[in-house]
């Protein structure tokens, strides 16, 4: 490829609102254009990466047994009414109508079609396990694009399906996609990559499995555990909470006037929040009152209170319940029939601590758990938090970031069920199949490699999904003789099977130079007059830095031997 045909522009400046590498160089490089929030082009370079993204996936997907099939993105409400996710999903799901009146959606995930398509074509257990997958564009509406290709709306993603007789048969399978993914990852260049339990979400199920690179970069809270290896996604995560000890003093009301909120009540009788218990208020779908009593110095787990209560929450408004915000206790309360009241670990054990009373003006002092929440049963609903210990070891947590690039989960017979797909067994009975659930996400996996691999120059791509392998920078094409012996070089690297970027534009070394180092290609090389002079082509590998000079005629076997040792590196 000739840069100088290549459509896509490179750009000095930083773009407005880009903070992130990936964001910044996919903008600067010419490998993305935005067309709206969270909606992007993929310029040639970049389609390049997703295509060799995507045949990677392709070959590791194949290898466990996987079918290619292709899903539409437009679905019928009906389809998605037999599984409940219709009304269950609230404005992620872009929801329309066509021509006719008739209401559709853009499909955001394809169990729903996956199962739709298996349903009338398997009927046997002789049939299973299979597993039928896709590469295909998907839309969510998310709220808060951010970073890129990082949380988008429109994306391209492989997701797949498969379908099992028995738990134990998915379980075998479902180990052979989590190694399968493992290899995906190494294949595709990154190395900081974990996998951590997470909580399965709208897709349903009971176990999930998120894989995470572990960046600053990333939205995703991870808790580890150096010691014995916990890892989890800080909405699954456990820990055991560090008590604060003291002896039971007596119980008191006090006033304390307009203090509201932690700090504030903090301030005012002069303690901290490890000292205090407070109170977070919900509604679930139903519009049932959900109250969750934590220590003030941690945070509320949406997700594990959303499945105690089994429903989808919001915060409530506390005047609707006759509950005086900012007031609330864990003493005396008295909510409405059919409420939810549960208290955190963290209150366990707790002694002296100031808590709501349940009137305007007023909290409690030195009240204690074990004497006045006698009989209470304690869950875990807070987040995890510094200084908390391992629930296995017992060792200090490790609070870190990531970005999640892939997800397995074990749906087991949620849409089977639901959407009434049976097989028949060799008993003469039938069953609904047990189904597992494997995603990947192809443009968050191409900002992910650039958020671990960039450095201040720009992207470093690997060898495996560079657009191309070499990036060939002649200096001086005004020069006859540089001019030629390029266009020679080129078409012998061409000739050799080299995929090969080649800048025959025009313009000043240092243009070049700085082009290719934001571009990224994992090797480069340079001619000019005085390398012509020698008989010499200069090599530089962009993740080192290393250069050296190699002869004219034995480049293309060089060229050749680095692009076939970095791909055996990356991939053994």
């Amino acid at each position: 490829m000739k840069l100088s045909k290549l459509v896509g522009e490179r750009l000095k400046e930083v773009p407005n609102g880009a903070t992130l590498k990936s964001h910044i160089f996919l903008l600067r490089a010419g490998y993305i254009k935005q067309v709206s929030s969270g909606i992007f082009s993929l310029l040639p370079p970049a389609q390049r990466v997703s295509q060799k993204i995507q045949a990677i996936i392709r070959e590791e997907m194949n290898k466990i047994g996987g079918q290619e099939v292709l899903f539409p993105v437009v679905m019928p409400r009906e389809l998605w009414e037999l599984s409940g996710r219709y009304n269950s999903i609230q404005e992620e799901l872009l929801r329309f109508k066509d021509r006719t009146g008739h209401d559709m959606l853009l499909g955001m995930t394809h169990e729903e079609a996956a199962v739709h398509m298996v349903m009338n074509t398997v009927k046997s257990h002789e049939q299973l396990p299979c597993m039928i997958y896709q590469i295909q564009t998907k839309y969510r509406d998310e709220a808060r694009p951010r970073g890129g290709l990082i949380r988008v709306r429109e994306f391209t993603m492989k997701d797949a399906y498969s379908f099992h007789t028995s738990q134990e048969d998915l379980d075998e399978y479902y180990k052979k996609a989590y190694d399968a993914y493992n290899r995906i990852y190494k294949r595709i260049g990154l190395k900081n990559f974990i996998s951590v339990r997470s909580d399965s979400g709208i897709m349903g199920g009971k176990v999930a499995d998120e894989f995470m690179l572990v960046t600053d970069a990333g939205e995703d809270r991870l808790v580890l555990c150096d010691h014995c290896g916990y890892k989890a996604n800080m909405e699954v995560a456990e820990g055991v909470r560090q008590s604060v000890d003291g002896e039971e003093k007596e119980l008191k009301e006090v006033f304390t006037g307009n203090a509201k909120t932690i700090e504030e009540v903090c301030h005012f009788l002069e303690t901290e929040p490890s000292k205090t218990v407070k109170a977070v208020c919900y509604e679930t779908d139903k519009g049932e009152l959900v109250i969750a009593f934590l220590r003030g110095d941690y945070e509320i787990n949406e997700k594990k209170l959303a499945k105690l209560v089994r429903s989808e929450i919001k915060i409530a408004d506390t005047d609707k319940f006759g509950l005086v915000a900012g007031n609330i206790g864990c003493l005396n309360l008295t909510v409405p029939e059919n409420s939810y009241v549960f208290y955190d670990l963290s209150i366990k054990g707790l002694k002296n601590f100031v808590t709501g009373a349940n009137k305007g003006d007023y909290h409690f002092i030195n009240a204690s758990a074990d004497r006045d929440l006698n009989g209470v049963e304690f869950n875990d609903i807070a987040l995890v938090k510094e200084g908390d210990t391992c629930a296995i070891c017992g060792k200090k947590l490790r609070l870190t970031r990531g970005i999640e690039i892939g997800n397995i989960f074990q749906l087991g017979t949620k849409y089977t069920k639901s959407m009434g797909m049976k097989v028949s067994m060799p008993d003469g009975t039938t069953m609904e199949p047990i189904m597992g659930c494997y995603g990947i996400g192809i443009g968050r996996a191409i900002a992910s490699v650039i958020e671990e691999k960039a450095d201040d120059k720009g992207i470093v791509w690997p060898m495996t999904i560079a657009p191309w392998q070499v990036h060939f920078c002649p200096l001086r094409l005004d020069d006859e003789n540089v001019e030629v012996i390029s266009n020679e070089l080129y078409k012998k690297m061409i000739d050799a099977g080299i995929e090969v970027l080649f800048d025959d534009r025009h313009v000043s070394a240092g243009v070049k130079l700085t082009d290719s180092e934001l571009m990224g290609m994992p090797i480069r090389v340079i001619v000019s007059p005085k390398s012509i002079a020698n008989g010499t082509a200069e090599i530089m590998m962009r993740e080192s830095g290393e250069t050296y000079n190699v002869s004219f005629a034995n480049l293309i076997n060089e060229l050749l031997e680095l692009i076939a040792d970095q791909i055996e590196q990356i991939e053994d």
